[in-house]
């Protein structure tokens, strides 16, 4: 990928973005590549919520190599870096042709994040659809050791599905 484009005005910490803005068009990975992900640093250092919602998120099972799609959620809750959102839906869409599990995926995805941001507290939960009736839903957090996020971390894993919201599109 080309370097970006930058301003003399771009704020500082946006100069190393490869994605954002560049007058390039878009390249669509083909396969899985968690070096797409970007990041950029954290406008304030107060405590605060970053959600996303991927309603269209597809991987293939490694068996069959049918397609399996997902509403992913990604909830985190920053330290120093934040995401930069186009290269999560690049990453995201790594994952199109790649063989996991269900399970695999959201650890994967968690993983990545994890290493790439190093936040206070991060969570991945994939509602798949069903394949054959049935429906798998995995769901995996991470909070920081020595902090009140490994006790939030701890709250979330034992409470995370306790109030099911209703599931209208499987």
């Amino acid at each position: 990928m080309n370097p970006p484009e930058t301003s003399p005005s771009a704020p500082p910490g946006l100069e190393n973005l490869t994605l954002l803005g560049s007058a390039t068009p878009t390249q669509y990975p083909t396969q899985y590549n968690p070096r797409l992900l970007e990041t950029v640093p954290s406008p304030v250092q107060d405590a605060y919520w970053v959600k996303f919602n991927c309603p269209e998120f597809t991987s293939l099972c490694p068996k069959t190599g049918q397609p399996d799609f997902a509403t992913l959620t990604i909830s985190y809750v920053p330290d120093q870096w934040i995401v930069e959102s186009k290269s999560l839906k690049l990453y995201l869409f790594s994952f199109r042709n790649h063989g996991a599990f269900h399970e695999a995926v959201v650890n994967i995805i968690r993983q990545d994040l994890q290493k790439a941001l190093a936040p206070r507290y991060i969570e991945v939960w994939g509602k798949f659809l069903p394949r054959g009736g049935l429906s798998i839903d995995p769901y995996t957090n991470w909070g920081k050791p020595g902090t009140p996020f490994e006790e939030l971390a701890l709250f979330r894993f034992r409470s995370h599905d306790l109030n099911p919201e209703k599931v209208d599109n499987r």
